[in-house]
């Protein structure tokens, strides 16, 4: 992991290094004596409205999909404190923020409005029908 390759999200984005800020801090949780010492948790920040890796269209995208997940000034946070280990945190925090990014970037498919077909429709018409003629069948006639 050169610290000159970027971070790969598709074929088309890929997050220069220089635009993600990473911190290690310490873990909370058990671990003993080894959590009270060592900053192995890993705090990946990314400020998607000044990034460079991003067509404005891809931006729009990614803000209003990540709406939750931004701050005020459009950062995205991911962390990661899985592991003992500070370098195997911080890919992981890199996996995980390549993740939410692809996420976000998926364009939906827009649905294409169908009609249902005539036999579709008679079908669901003759099974009302038989379903009235049963009920109808069952009541109780006022002539016996």
């Amino acid at each position: 992991m050169a610290a000159e390759e970027p971070l790969l999200i598709n074929a088309s984005v890929a997050i220069p290094r220089a635009e993600l800020a990473v911190r290690a801090t310490r873990a909370g949780g058990p671990g003993g004596q080894h959590v009270n010492t060592s900053s192995t948790r890993v705090e990946l920040t990314w400020n998607v409205r000044r990034s460079i890796a991003l067509t404005d269209t891809q931006r729009a995208r990614v803000l209003l999909a990540l709406a939750s997940r931004l701050d005020a000034e459009g950062t995205l946070r991911v962390v990661a404190s899985d592991t003992r280990s500070q370098r195997q945190n911080r890919v992981l925090a890199e996996e995980r923020l390549a993740v939410v990014v692809r996420r976000a970037l998926v364009v939906p498919r827009l649905r294409r409005k169908t009609k249902p077909t005539r036999a579709s429709v008679e079908r669901r018409l003759d099974a009302k029908r038989r379903s009235g003629d049963k009920k109808r069948d069952r009541r109780v006639r006022g002539d016996d």
